[in-house]
């Protein structure tokens, strides 16, 4: 079985944010830093190189695969501001109708710009998606 890469390191979170030379993607990621901080009520950690992660939880698939990852995170992307709802996203249909302009994958939330979306709704949609990560995966 392949290990996983991404995993929680010792890497400076302000430094990583501090190098991002986009001024307003480094002033929406300490944003989204703080939010999420706040809701998880955990200190972020560097997964791999390029993953702000908030707390853990242990999964395990069908499959036998199984891991740590975290509760909520964010990665400043080249294209897009880069939110992992860990949750998904299929149960919170209000909430999505409501946040403005993003495009979605399977747990990610693509976001040009933090202003292109309804922060209240944001904080709203992350609250719940971890308060589902805790209650299904304790």
């Amino acid at each position: 079985m392949a290990t996983l890469k991404t995993t929680p390191n010792k890497g400076s979170v302000k430094a990583f944010l501090d190098k991002l030379d986009d001024g307003q993607k480094r002033e929406d990621c300490y944003a989204v830093l703080d939010m999420m901080q706040k809701i998880t009520k955990a200190e972020p950690k560097m997964w791999g190189p390029g993953i702000v992660g908030f707390g853990d939880y242990q999964y395990k698939y069908e499959s036998g695969r199984e891991g740590d990852w975290f509760l909520a995170g964010f990665s400043p992307r080249k294209q897009n501001l880069t939110l992992y709802i860990m949750a998904g996203f299929s149960r919170y249909d209000e909430l999505m109708k409501k946040l403005g302009k993003y495009k979605t994958g399977k747990s990610c939330l693509y976001v040009k710009r933090l202003d292109e979306v309804d922060q209240k709704v944001l904080k709203e949609l992350i609250r719940e998606s971890v308060k589902h990560m805790k209650a299904t995966h304790k």
